[in-house]
């Protein structure tokens, strides 16, 4: 079986209201209004375009901050910083490091991920994080400039690493990406938690108890 995770609120933490609210008080200082000044800088079609490489990180800084009358300055501090965010989440890589050990019991398991991640951030990570070894291959969005949910992201996965849909699930936070991927033939499964994960595995026979138990 072919494991594909997401990145961002899957392995990694992404809170991009509260990341505003601390930078913009006055703009995001109520739940809601952070929420939705959210949504306005990072499900613009200018972030997307950041995410798949095709505007570099000052370009999207200053188109942003232009468009949402936002302090320049201020929103570049912050673009630049969210690499410090994006720590692991503790529970998912626990269960992610349980399937990597799982691989010399079950030879054809294989780990993958697909993540909308501008190349900056791609390689902060990749130099920071020692556990994404464990992957057998993967794609970031910056570096093939395509994002999900665009079927060809999810299709030039299944090319380059020869994936069999019907033995590949996905893994996301967002519904619609994981839609895109049952569309192609893949199993899907919405990330609510890693607990909830684990549940959604085992019943795939992916995983099992034995593995609640660490070396």
């Amino acid at each position: 079986m072919n494991v594909v995770f997401d990145f961002g609120a899957v392995l990694f933490n992404w809170k991009p209201a509260e990341l505003l609210a601390a930078s913009f008080p006055q703009q995001a200082g109520e739940a809601t209004a952070a929420e939705s000044l959210a949504h306005a800088v990072f499900g613009h079609a200018d972030w997307h375009s950041f995410d798949r490489g095709a505007l570099t990180m000052d370009e999207v800084v200053t188109l942003t901050a232009k468009r949402l009358g936002l302090d320049t300055t201020v929103l570049r501090e912050l673009v630049v910083r969210i690499i410090d965010h994006l720590a692991p989440i503790a529970a998912t890589c626990d269960l992610l490091e349980q399937l990597h050990r799982l691989r010399s019991q079950q030879p054809a398991l294989r780990l993958y991920y697909l993540s909308n991640m501008p190349a900056p951030y791609a390689r902060e990570l990749e130099q920071r994080h020692a556990f994404l070894q464990w992957f057998d291959g993967g794609i970031f969005s910056g570096d093939v400039r395509i994002t999900k949910p665009d079927l060809a992201v999810y299709q030039l996965l299944q090319s380059r690493y020869l994936l069999n849909p019907a033995r590949t699930v996905f893994i996301d936070d967002l519904k619609a990406n994981v839609q895109a991927a049952i569309v192609l033939g893949w199993q899907g499964i919405h990330f609510e938690s890693a607990q909830q994960l684990r549940t959604r595995l085992e019943s795939l026979a992916i995983m099992g108890d034995t593995l609640h138990n660490r070396e």
